[in-house]
């Protein structure tokens, strides 16, 4: 893991490292995306696995789906703002390494439910299928894993 200390000799890093308001503000957005992929992915997911059946899913669906990818990206961008502050720390946190593999299922679980029939049928107007309707649990799974492990990173 010694190869990814490097990273926290970026300007990025040292400015990260020097300014605690900098530190604070891009910990802040990392944490505002997540509540924002969260918060959009979780009343998607509900919907989608029968809650609020009076709500146009075709309605909401492409909407939520659009504010939690942008949840996504502002959580990714930032978080590898803060992980190269302590790469080789957070490479060896098994917490952490969890927080990934649960961020990667959940986005490939994303990326199958989205690219499938089931999908575009919703957005047509339909019901969710089975399948569709199974992915938004593990999404809620996944989501919610990433979510505990990530706030478990900073107890080990």
């Amino acid at each position: 893991m010694e190869w990814l200390a490097p990273l926290a000799e970026t300007p990025l890093a040292r400015a990260l490292i020097t300014s605690s308001t900098l530190y604070l503000l891009v910990n802040a957005a990392h944490i505002l995306g997540i509540g924002v992929l969260f918060g959009a992915i979780l009343a998607l997911d509900l919907r989608l696995m029968g809650f609020a059946p009076a709500v146009p899913l075709a309605a909401i669906a492409p909407y939520l789906s659009r504010i939690a990818a942008a949840g996504v990206v502002v959580a990714i961008l930032t978080g590898m703002c803060l992980f190269s502050v302590r790469p080789t720390e957070y490479a060896r946190n098994s917490a952490f390494l969890a927080k990934l593999g649960l961020v990667a299922l959940a986005l490939v679980n994303v990326a199958v439910v989205h690219f499938g029939s089931g999908w575009r049928a919703v957005l047509s107007g339909e019901g969710p299928s089975t399948a569709v309707r199974v992915g938004a649990t593990l999404s809620i799974l996944f989501w919610i894993g990433a979510l505990i492990a990530g706030r478990w990173i900073g107890f080990l």
